[in-house]
């Protein structure tokens, strides 16, 4: 599953969601973790109540199934979730390594239910029906 970071210096999560100046993307199973790819933003970037700036931060983590953030705002916290992606608000800086580790010990145990539809977000759904056999 992919997970996307907002940061500042591409080693931690320390960036609000609306002004992160990046996005990094990784992809993680229980087994592996790598770099996907690194979205960088614009100048214009403060905390202004501007919702266009969102749309290519949006586009960024569409396939992603986890956003860390230090911060995000009401109205970009409701698109997020609306694109079937959970934000995890980080306390204060942290590393991403460590978030990433940390992660992947979750996944090698039994992941909590909000986890475990997170990563099923792109899986295809599969539903069998078996023919029931009607006698009379």
């Amino acid at each position: 599953m992919k997970i996307a970071f907002t940061t500042q210096d591409q080693q931690r999560v320390d960036a609000h969601f609306g002004w992160a100046p990046s996005i990094v993307v990784y992809e993680v199973t229980p087994e592996d973790q790598n770099f996907v790819k690194r979205f960088d933003f614009g100048d214009k970037l403060e905390e202004d109540g501007d919702e266009d700036k969102l749309g290519p931060k949006l586009e960024a983590i569409k396939d992603c199934a986890i956003v860390y953030v230090a911060a995000i705002g009401g109205s970009a916290a409701a698109r997020v979730v609306a694109m079937k992606i959970h934000p995890i608000k980080v306390p204060g800086p942290e590393a991403i390594a460590d978030l990433l580790n940390k992660l992947q010990a979750v996944l090698k145990g039994t992941p909590p239910p909000w986890l475990r539809k997170a990563m099923a977000k792109d899986s295809p759904r599969s539903v069998s029906f078996e023919e029931d056999e009607v006698t009379s």
